[in-house]
């Protein structure tokens, strides 16, 4: 068939593996970095680093972070791959395809329905794909000026579906002149007479609707359903089916066949490329409304975090018998930090993420605030850290008050708030917030304009609406928006950014308030601070005074319970008033001053104080001196009476230390008698406090694993191949000296059968005499393994097959499938009834259900192997 598209080099047919081993080394480390899961755990060689890229799990995992732009070319790809490579049927020479053709970044622009303005950005995705080993290029082979002829990776059909693009699959044979009118449209200069015509002249003679019918499955889906015997709709059916434009796929289907859709389509796969993300649409808000909001909401955090741990010092709450923070806990802090539960839920998991609370690991246990410099740091150096925890976490606190599977609810610092992809998905939004822009203005989207632009960066994973709206709520609590806009302190946090601050918390002291350090004291016991206090001032309000409302001033009331709490501070009457009194500019009012001194006067006229056991004698000249014995001051003895000491420790220690000294003492009850001492009576014990570090660790879920450096690992995989090489050089000249001592029947040399229909030296080996099982040294010797190909150990793999290293299963899995794509053999090692590792040449017929169906061709038999008794998995190609 005649065609307008270049023929396909010769090396349109390589493989894979081939295409990821020419690869040069940047090349291979920058697919390492965009697909972290190829390298963990290291792969053993190149064919093992192509067969898991190649494999679903990994593949999906690529397609997840694709975007639209990226999924479109490889669904076009994927759909023009066949109707150009496709071989003819038999009796219908060339009907059916465009090619032999290169299906190169201008013919996916072209098919993708792009303009001429759309090919660099079809081509940067194109080169992206290939980058990320989604696409790989047949065409290098030929030479660095030859046409590059694009593939999609193993596997890639599998997940994108039978549809490709809403097209359907590629059948023979297809009306005369219609692949001819595909390819002029898909040609460099596409023009008449078109698909359309083309298409017109195939339907001159078609009955009424036949067009409709087509119409209705151009855009997909392909397959259409039958309509009742008798009526017209059929008889247009059948006419479409009699000139092959559909295809029956059963009794009561039929199937638009992928030439008829892309003539109907005017050769496009898709309507139009999405080369750009749509622009987040929101409410315009000037810079500095949003960096005065910000900085409110900041220190509104902070003043929040103090009054939290403030709280908890005093009363600390106890933890849930499942882990977390109860609904009763929640509320009163709720209250104290008049705001309402999901905003208090945060505080307390932004401060836990800070290490300013924690679990006190008693028995109760219960949460208490750490010992930190938290109390020296100024406003922006608090909120930094707040807001470095948060940006680093991968907890979700928006899910609090909803229900797991279970039913339950979930609690603050519940472990059940852990999320692996919540740091990715914040990036993400702060992405987005970022490039919301406009000249003096920023943009405050809503979080439908964010999941839209989120869903075209990744289709395939979409995240959720409620986890977007939760992290939106989440920035404005800390500051890191104002109004709804990115600020200049939020946009500190984002790396990439070329003006971003030297540090966190000075691009928030640059939006901050001035501070004040006067407070104007009014006759009706209250005071106003004109501005953000300072650290001293603010400590000094939080002691002796209520707030009573915030803004651009805080006001703040004195009264008996506030000035009792400094007081209780160890503050004093004249103190507290001369304090005062420097910082207002007008003198202290006289009904202030009499507050302070008259609650003062009242103030430890009874005091209450503790004691766990108490000394009392007869006589008191039995007492005398203990309490300033310096022998006993760890009882914190303290005199009540002449004849009644007081003791700071439990009664049965107080007892031992007096015995110890020499006094004959007695244990007495409550009513006076003494008590009877009882064997076999213990106190509980109780557990120690954990330290620090094993709360940090935890259960160890958040223990990230190390992957390895990718230049060092390609080094690594290159030194393995070089390795290969020279054993199966080596393993050659052996197998060719064997050859020349063997004798001329073709009997194998002892200990060692070999496969029928290869050669010696290059065919697979099996041991059948030794009962010794194969070796399996570790990875850290793989490179030194490899090159050991001496006659002592003649396994016959292939050279690039003789890594020593540990298989990953996933590895063995995906040269299965290759295999079972491929109608290929490979090489099988299978543990034995007794434990031996038996090697086996097998062509893979089935892989389901965990279990393997393959034909062994040297028995001529079918076999069915668990695969968990799979060791390893080589391939049977002896090219490296």
């Amino acid at each position: 068939m005649a065609s307008s598209l270049p023929a396909a080099p010769a090396s349109a047919t390589r493989h894979f593996a081939d295409d990821l081993r020419q690869r040069s080394d940047t090349a291979l480390a920058a697919l390492l970095r965009a697909r972290p899961d190829l390298a963990s755990p290291s792969p053993s060689t190149l064919r093992s680093l192509a067969a898991r890229a190649s494999s679903r799990t990994s593949l999906e995992r690529a397609l997840a972070r694709s975007d639209a732009l990226t999924l479109q070319v490889l669904e076009a790809v994927l759909a023009l791959e066949p109707v150009f490579r496709a071989p003819p049927g038999p009796g219908t020479p060339g009907s059916g395809t465009l090619g032999p053709g290169t299906l190169g970044p201008e013919v996916v622009t072209r098919a993708l329905g792009g303009a001429a303005d759309d090919r660099a950005a079809v081509e940067a995705a194109v080169h992206l794909a290939v980058e990320h080993a989604l696409l790989w290029d047949a065409g290098q082979t030929a030479g660095p000026a030859s046409a590059p002829d694009l593939r999609t990776s193993p596997g890639l059909d599998e997940l994108l579906g039978p549809n490709p693009a809403g097209l359907g699959p590629h059948i023979d044979p297809v009306p005369d002149g219609l692949a001819e009118a595909v390819a002029q449209a898909l040609g460099p200069a596409p023009g008449p007479p078109g698909t359309g015509a083309a298409l017109d002249a195939l339907l001159a003679e078609a009955p009424g609707g036949a067009r409709a019918i087509l119409d209705a499955l151009a855009w997909g889906p392909p397959v259409g359903v039958v309509p009742a015997a008798g009526t017209r709709p059929r008889d247009a059916v059948n006419w479409l089916v009699t000139a092959h434009l559909l295809v029956r796929s059963d009794a009561r289907h039929v199937v638009l066949p992928r030439l008829v859709g892309l003539a109907l389509r005017d050769g496009h796969t898709h309507r139009a490329p999405l080369t750009r993300a749509p622009e987040p649409q929101g409410r315009p808000v000037p810079r500095a409304t949003a960096d005065a909001e910000a900085a409110s909401a900041a220190l509104e955090l902070v003043r929040r975090v103090r009054v939290l741990r403030g709280s908890w010092d005093e009363n600390p709450p106890s933890v849930l018998r499942a882990g977390g923070l109860g609904v009763r806990d929640l509320r009163r802090l709720a209250t104290q930090l008049e705001t309402d539960e999901p905003a208090a839920a945060f505080v307390v998991e932004v401060a836990a993420l800070a290490g300013l609370v924690r679990d006190d690991g008693d028995a109760p246990p219960s949460y208490v605030p750490t010992v930190s410099d938290w109390d020296d740091l100024d406003d922006a150096a608090r909120w930094a850290r707040l807001v470095e925890a948060w940006l680093a976490s991968r907890r979700a606190p928006w899910l609090v008050g909803s229900r797991d599977d279970k039913g339950a609810l979930r609690a603050p610092l519940s472990p059940d708030l852990h999320r692996p992809w919540v740091p990715r998905l914040r990036d993400s939004v702060l992405g987005v917030l970022a490039a919301a822009r406009d000249g003096e203005t920023v943009l405050a989207p809503t979080a439908a304009a964010v999941v839209e632009v989120l869903t075209w960066h990744t289709p395939r994973s979409v995240p959720p609406a409620s986890a977007v709206e939760g992290l939106l709520a989440e920035v404005e609590w800390l500051g890191v928006t104002g109004a709804g806009a990115l600020s200049a302190p939020g946009r500190a946090l984002l790396p990439a950014d070329p003006s971003r601050p030297a540090d966190v918390a000075g691009a928030l002291r640059a939006v901050l308030p001035h501070e004040v350090d006067e407070i104007l004291l009014q006759g009706d016991l209250t005071g106003i601070v004109p501005g953000r206090p300072s650290r001293e001032l603010a400590r000094l309000l939080e002691r002796a005074a209520d707030v009573e409302s915030r803004g651009a001033a805080t006001t703040v009331r004195f009264s008996p319970a506030s000035v009792t709490r400094a007081l209780d501070q160890g503050e004093t009457a004249d103190g507290l008033l001369d304090e005062l009194a420097h910082r207002s500019p007008v003198p202290v009012p006289q009904p202030l001053e009499y507050l302070v001194r008259d609650t003062a006067r009242r103030h430890g006229a009874v005091r209450v104080g503790s004691a766990s056991a108490y000394l009392r004698a007869a006589d008191a000249t039995v007492l005398a001196g203990l309490e300033h014995d310096p022998s006993l001051v760890g009882l914190g003895l303290v005199r009540l009476a002449p004849t009644v000491l007081a003791a700071s420790v439990p009664a049965a220690a107080l007892h031992e230390a007096l015995r110890s000294r020499g006094l004959v003492s007695a244990l007495e009850g409550p009513d006076g008698r003494v008590l009877v001492a009882r064997r076999g009576v213990t106190g509980r014990a109780m557990p120690a406090p954990r330290s620090a570090a094993a709360i940090r660790m935890g259960s160890g879920s958040d223990v990230a694993t190390r992957t390895p450096d990718p230049e060092s690992l390609v080094a690594e995989l290159r030194a393995v191949e070089e390795a290969a090489r020279a054993g199966a050089r080596a393993r050659a000249d052996a197998a060719e000296v064997a050859h020349s001592v063997a004798p001329a029947s073709g009997i194998p040399l002892r200990g060692y059968r070999m496969v029928p229909g290869r050669p010696a030296g290059t065919g697979t080996a099996e041991e059948v005499t030794s009962g010794a099982a194969l070796p399996s040294p570790t990875n850290g010797s793989r490179a030194a393994a490899a090159g050991a190909g001496t006659p002592a150990a003649p396994q016959d793999h292939g050279p690039e097959d003789d890594d020593p290293g540990t298989q990953h299963p996933a590895d063995g899995l995906a040269l299965l499938r290759d295999a079972l794509r491929d109608g290929s053999t490979v090489i099988v090692e299978v543990a034995g009834h007794t434990g031996r590792l038996e090697r086996r040449e097998l062509k893979p017929l089935n892989l389901d259900g965990g279990r393997l169906r393959a034909l062994d061709p040297d028995r001529e038999a079918e076999l069915t192997i668990a695969v968990h008794r799979i060791a390893s998995v080589l391939p049977t190609s002896s090219t490296p």
